[in-house]
């Protein structure tokens, strides 16, 4: 759920005929743009708008449309609701657990770990991203306790550093019983409410943050997001993040390598992105068919957002020699590892630094992979992969720093 709805009084008549989340970054780019590929690439695939102010610019770009295969519906309010008003309109469309986002703030941290939290602690109604900010005059702060947030400070008694809500949480469906009446503001009546009850966390996190709420700050996310990249790490997957029994394909029988979720969850916390690139022959030998493999990588994801992880793209390689079926036979595929062409693909899909970018892989041809892609190659022996790749997935977000800063 993002609100989209707000005037952008702040940024006078920049805002006047445009929404602020359809303030223009880089060519065509807008900042939504940017905020819905962060959102997706983490894993959440059914995206609510909900809009109010100049809904009609929001519409127009967004209706029908899907983006890297998550679906995009928009929510008009009916009457200015507020932020928690509009998020009542649409109580209909909530699933159990959702995640809110406010559609002017992007705040690049690894989501997963706030759904996480929040399915380990049944007694709270929702987890708050926080960010800590040399000063919070701009912004109010707020209070934590034992991991509960229990009081928010407004903007004019606020000075000095102290931690921000940064505009992001998860939440469960329940927090609409604390939306008294319309219209009604999330920040200004609901959480506040939950925090008296002892009812929402917070979760702190380091990592890139930007509000467009001022012209000075739109300036900035203009000259940021422009051509923004970060590294990939790029994971083969049977051998590497599950057990090699031999043409891995049903679910029941994923079994990770030790340590691969740790190292998968490393990969998010540093802000690069996770990548699987796999050959997958079974399919040309006729073993099983492409949506298995499917089901097998939706699998995969849904365990890791259990654990506070995602893996952002999937690419694989069901081209082989001796393919049973011409349909799937080809001498030396681009995409069939020692080749490249998974990697590039990714590269030309996803904003990758692929100068800061390695692959993880056990076998040969992973590494010749990588030599051919003018990226780096780590090879695993076996064991705790975790252990294995730790300090290089460190040292890669270390040098790469600025792009998080």
């Amino acid at each position: 759920m993002i609100l989209v709805g707000g005037k952008g009084t702040r940024l006078g008549t920049l805002a006047s005929t445009t929404p602020k989340p359809l303030m223009a970054i880089n060519g065509d780019t807008v900042f939504l743009d940017a905020l819905l590929l962060e959102i997706v690439r983490h894993g959440f695939d059914d995206i609510l708008l909900l809009a109010g102010h100049l809904h009609e610019s929001i519409l127009e770009r967004y209706r029908g449309r899907s983006i890297r295969g998550a679906s995009l519906r928009v929510v008009v309010e009916t009457a200015p609701a507020g932020t928690a008003g509009a998020l009542k309109n649409a109580a209909q469309l909530l699933d159990p657990v959702f995640l809110l986002a406010n559609g002017d703030t992007l705040f690049d941290v690894n989501l997963r770990r706030l759904s996480a939290c929040l399915e380990k602690r049944p007694d709270v109604l929702g987890v708050l991203a926080l960010r800590r900010e040399s000063d919070a005059t701009r912004y109010g702060s707020v209070k934590l306790q034992d991991g509960y947030v229990v009081a928010f400070r407004e903007k004019a008694r606020c000075s000095g550093p102290a931690s921000i809500n940064a505009g992001v949480g998860v939440f469960r469906r329940e927090i609409l019983t604390f939306v008294e009446r319309e219209p009604s503001s999330i920040e200004l009546d609901v959480y506040p409410r939950l925090a008296a009850a002892r009812a929402i966390l917070g979760e702190e996190f380091e990592g890139y943050f930007i509000d467009i709420g001022t012209p000075e700050s739109l300036v900035i996310a203009r000259k940021d997001l422009a051509d923004r990249r970060r590294p990939a790490v790029f994971f083969d997957r049977d051998g590497v993040l599950n057990r090699d029994a031999g043409y891995c394909y049903r679910v029941e029988d994923l079994e990770w390598i030790p340590g691969a979720v740790e190292a998968i969850r490393c990969v998010n916390e540093s802000g690069a992105f996770a990548i699987v690139v796999s050959n997958q022959a079974g399919v040309a030998r006729g073993r099983f068919r492409e949506a298995d493999i499917d089901s097998f990588h939706s699998a995969m994801s849904a365990q890791l957002a259990a654990a506070g992880a995602h893996i952002d793209a999937f690419y694989f390689c069901p081209y082989h020699p001796d393919a049973v079926d011409a349909e799937w036979r080809h001498p030396d595929h681009p995409d069939r590892k020692p080749n490249p062409g998974l990697i590039r693909r990714a590269s030309t899909e996803w904003p990758i630094d692929m100068a800061a970018s390695l692959l993880i892989g056990d076998k040969g041809s992973d590494m010749e992979a990588a030599r051919r892609a003018g990226i780096r190659g780590l090879l695993f022996p076996g064991g705790d992969l975790y252990a294995s790749t730790r300090w290089e997935i460190e040292r890669m977000a270390a040098h790469h720093a600025h792009v998080r800063a």
